[in-house]
């Protein structure tokens, strides 16, 4: 008859054939496993506990052949103990379940396959975090990043507010090589409360007209270059004899505005961004706000403003009094542009700043106040505003339209260019080269 030793997985051919199998001291050793007579006993001496607890050799449950060689089977974990012992017989616990003896934290074999590996807690085993688990997770992660990305993107393009400011013409100069921008602040109080609009000594006046005018040129190779174009300038506006550039904006928006430029600077004009006076303090807010060094104490109840000398951090408030002042400066006008620049410069370049845009705290509230407030024309897409944050970084050279006289013409103080420097200074970004020297002026 056939039997099961309990625990081991092995069958032996008779329960009794296997006792007599088991050498009482003294007596003489059995022979070797497989030889004549042996009937495929295995024996060892007891050690103390007056009996024998040597494993017969016997028939393999998983494989069903009988295992090979004289040597008894150790005891499965090589703890020491014999098979069959009290120590490692099941402990059964509150619940009923059968859990092994001894070792550390093993797998039901006490002290065996991985004891004390799990760290005591019940016997049983943390979860394996293995290479490809790691994998998993920061592929799960990255899909869900550029899914949020794109999610935003689209989100955000749909806020951006677009503006018809291009129109073909007769005479149109050609595209010429680089990216040139129209970089307009109008004084809009769109979206401002009267509170606000105290707060800000914005005035109370409707509409909208032309404060800042830049040249933004990015070549395709080297420093961008950014040129502010007075607001006071005099020049020919189509349909309107001469007048004030500013005033081309407020005969024909900014169709006329981006003609007008075209046509005195002869350069093609890419893409065109308007922001409002809310718009310029919400991204600033956004950005934390922005340090600059002011040359010298500027008190202007009009601008909201009282400055003293020094490098300090501004907020959206203040940085739109600064910008505004025309109480320094031998020529107000001129002196103002130029803090327009370096300002406008100070908050692109932290914008793309990897600090900002790497936070979400900060780009976030950037992008949403940024899609908010301003307006661009219709080939003008996200990808295109992060273009300029980008070339920006590393500092533009900075300029104004070289000035030749500041007449009075009807009544009004205009400012006439340098022709023959602002030509050269145009002929130079239209051919996507860098601007002489003898024409930039800080």
């Amino acid at each position: 008859m056939v039997r099961t030793l309990r625990g081991w997985g092995f069958h032996v051919a008779d329960e009794n054939e296997a006792t007599r199998a088991i050498r009482r001291p003294g007596e003489p050793q059995a022979a070797p496993l497989g030889a004549p007579g042996s009937e495929h006993r295995a024996e060892q001496p007891g050690r103390g506990s007056g009996r024998d607890d040597t494993v017969p050799r016997a028939r393999s449950k998983v494989y069903g052949k009988p295992r090979s060689g004289n040597t008894p089977i150790r005891p499965i974990g090589g703890t020491g103990r014999t098979p069959g012992s009290p120590e490692d017989a099941p402990h059964r616990d509150a619940g009923g379940s059968a859990t092994a003896r001894g070792g550390g934290s093993g797998s039901g074999f006490g002290g065996g396959f991985g004891g004390g590996r799990g760290g005591g807690s019940g016997g049983r085993r943390g979860p394996r975090v293995t290479g490809r688990t790691v994998v998993r997770i920061v592929v799960v992660l990255v899909v869900l990043l550029l899914v949020a990305a794109i999610a935003g993107y689209f989100l955000i393009s749909a806020r951006l507010h677009s503006v018809e400011a291009m129109t073909d013409y007769d005479k149109r100069s050609a595209e010429t090589p680089g990216e040139d921008w129209l970089l307009v602040g109008s004084d809009s109080r769109a979206g401002l409360t009267a509170a606000q609009r105290r707060k800000l000594a914005t005035g109370k006046a409707v509409g909208k007209r032309t404060d800042t005018m830049m040249l933004l040129h990015i070549p395709s190779d080297g420093r961008p270059t950014l040129v502010s174009l007075p607001r006071d300038s005099y020049v020919p506006i189509e349909g309107h004899g001469s007048g004030k550039l500013n005033a081309a904006y407020a005969f024909g928006g900014p169709k006329l505005l981006t003609k007008t430029v075209e046509r005195v600077t002869g350069i093609r004009i890419d893409h065109y961004m308007e922001i409002g006076f809310g718009g310029f303090v919400g991204i600033v807010d956004a950005i934390g706000g922005v340090n600059i060094c002011v040359k010298q104490d500027i008190n202007d109840h009009k601008a909201g403003i009282n400055l003293k000398k020094g490098c300090q951090d501004m907020d959206g408030g203040t940085a739109l009094g600064y910008v505004r002042t025309r109480k320094t400066g031998a020529i107000p006008d001129f002196d103002r542009t130029q803090r327009q620049r370096e300002f406008f410069s100070a908050v692109v370049q932290k914008a793309a700043s990897p600090g900002t845009l790497l936070n979400p705290f900060t780009s976030v509230p950037l992008a949403l106040n940024a899609a908010d407030s301003v307006a661009v024309d219709p080939g003008t897409g996200l990808f295109d505003l992060l273009s300029v944050g980008l070339a920006m970084r590393g500092g533009p050279v900075t300029t104004a339209v070289p000035i030749g006289s500041l007449p009075t013409i009807g009544g009004q103080a205009v400012v006439k260019w340098d022709t023959q420097k602002a030509l050269r200074l145009f002929e130079a970004l239209a051919a996507d080269k860098q601007v002489p020297k003898d024409v930039i002026t800080k």
